[in-house]
């Protein structure tokens, strides 16, 4: 993806993982929310680290060091899990995506954001936007909406539904025994 399509001033949110900045466009972040209790799935692909309860719903959270390939990390008092509405054809999935921490939101411009560099077959660079700069740091600008292909986004509202539907007929034998 080419960084003509960015076209005005857009504010992205900043996080870190390892010793890398990346950022996604603030308008797809729903909420950032501390580190919680995450419930395991079985039979999801590595990254997919479980599920938690947002206000009732229940919202996939991936592993975003597992999901490019860096090797997991320790939880820290910084970990946290930015809540994101990602957009494949015309669904909304939301998603919870566990981060080493949380930096700010940047605002960049046009002129400052440069296109992904080619580096050849070996890499799939077509999830990110363009790279910044801001202060002394790069800045790898994700478009969320690609990072996850339409098979892995369909597992993830799977195992949301499964979840759900778990949760559900559970409910009634509660009721009862209760």
């Amino acid at each position: 993806m080419e960084t003509a399509e960015i076209t005005d001033i857009r504010q992205y949110l900043t996080f870190k993982l390892g010793d890398e900045i990346f950022a996604v466009d603030v308008a797809q972040v729903r909420e950032i929310l501390e580190l919680v209790t995450i419930t395991k799935v079985p039979k999801t692909p590595e990254f997919m680290r479980g599920v938690i309860n947002v206000r009732g719903s229940v919202v996939p959270v991936v592993d975003m060091r597992l999901k490019f390939g860096m090797p997991g990390a320790e939880e820290t008092i910084n970990t946290c899990i930015v809540v994101m509405e990602v957009s494949l054809d015309t669904e909304t999935t939301v998603i919870g995506a566990l981060v080493d921490s949380v930096r700010e939101v940047s605002e960049f411009a046009p002129d400052q954001i440069e296109p992904a560099p080619s580096l050849g077959t070996h890499m799939n660079v077509e999830f990110i936007k363009g790279i910044g700069k801001h202060d002394e740091d790069f800045v790898i600008i994700l478009d969320i909406d690609r990072i996850f292909s339409t098979v892995e986004l369909a597992s993830v509202q799977d195992v949301g539904n499964e979840v759900m539907i778990d949760k559900a007929s559970k409910e009634p034998e509660e009721a009862v025994a209760g």
